[in-house]
């Protein structure tokens, strides 16, 4: 038992030599060693790749291999050849039927240009000059030329013409994707339809001009912008308004075909009566007036469902 204190010191009880003091306890052990022995003994450590050369050295390796190969050089470089021949072909295929320089040449413009084909589209009764420009041969740009034929105003008509439909409808309650895309599939489908015509009609009657592809294709365009015109005056003034605008924007466009495409169809009516193996004259006319008539019919044809 314990003794109680006596004068300020506490009697404790006789207790055996305590062993001799050891080291503090490791919390982890130490295997540097025994790594580095392992390591020598070929044993893989973490991290490390000692049995075998990194994925670097063997992708080098495999690539150096395969480039000293005679075999494979000759199969790169004859694969090689292939593609630049198929890329030719593809070329070639792509200038018969649509030149990049040509379609370039009808995406000249400017803002200002624009404009005034603008004008001259809804305004053609003022337009006096109505002759292209040629330069050694070659026609000038739409940016040089007002007259000059283009196909950006087509092309942002068309696609204004497909947004405005889209509005009608929706206005309407009559929106659908599908009836959308059946309207732009209609008006697509007229503008091949009526060049493909045109193109007979101009080998058939053995009709030589100066017209391309391209051409016809630019004045089928136009009527997108007397479209858009009707389409707007219908949904702002009603039917009155639809009608009116139809008759004004057909007249405009048909007096700009006649007087475009007389430019070009009947650039040499004494050369055709002395010949004998190209069309008459008359059926030239023909032609020109047949191609303004059938304008109004398409415009009408693509806008009176719009408007309700």
């Amino acid at each position: 038992t314990m003794d109680l204190p006596h004068h300020g010191y506490r009697a404790t009880k006789q207790r055996a030599r305590a062993a001799p003091p050891q080291a503090d306890p490791v919390l982890f052990e130490d295997t540097s060693s025994s790594a580095s022995a392992m390591n020598t003994q070929g044993y893989y450590t973490p991290g490390y790749n000692m049995g075998a050369p990194s994925s670097d050295m063997q992708g080098g390796a495999g690539m150096d291999n395969l480039f000293a190969d005679p075999m494979a050089n000759a199969a790169m470089m004859y694969g090689s050849s292939l593609a630049n021949q198929g890329k030719d072909m593809v070329n070639k295929e792509i200038s018969r039927f649509m030149s990049v320089n040509k379609l370039k040449y009808f995406f000249a413009v400017d803002t200002r240009y624009v404009l005034k084909k603008l004008m001259i589209l809804m305004f053609p009764y003022t337009h006096q000059d109505w002759e292209v420009r040629y330069h050694r041969d070659t026609p000038l740009t739409p940016r040089q030329d007002v007259n000059a034929p283009d196909l950006y105003i087509p092309t942002m008509a068309f696609i204004t013409y497909i947004l405005l439909a889209g509005m009608a409808l929706g206005i309407q309650k009559r929106f659908s994707p599908e009836v959308l895309g059946l309207c732009a599939s209609t008006a697509l489908v007229w503008i091949i339809i009526e060049v493909l015509v045109m193109l007979l009609s101009l080998y058939l009657l053995t009709v030589h001009s100066d017209l391309s592809t391209f051409d016809l294709i630019a004045y089928s365009g136009y009527k997108y912008v007397g479209m858009i015109f009707t389409v707007l005056c219908g949904l702002l003034f009603g039917s009155d308004g639809y009608f009116v605008a139809l008759a004004w924007s057909s007249c405009a466009l048909m007096f700009f075909i006649v007087r475009s495409l007389k430019m070009k169809i009947l650039p040499s009516i004494s050369a055709d009566s002395m010949g004998t193996g190209s069309a008459k004259p008359q059926l030239r006319l023909y032609i020109t007036v047949a191609t303004a008539v059938f304008q109004p019919i398409i415009i009408y044809w693509l806008t009176s469902h719009l408007v309700r």
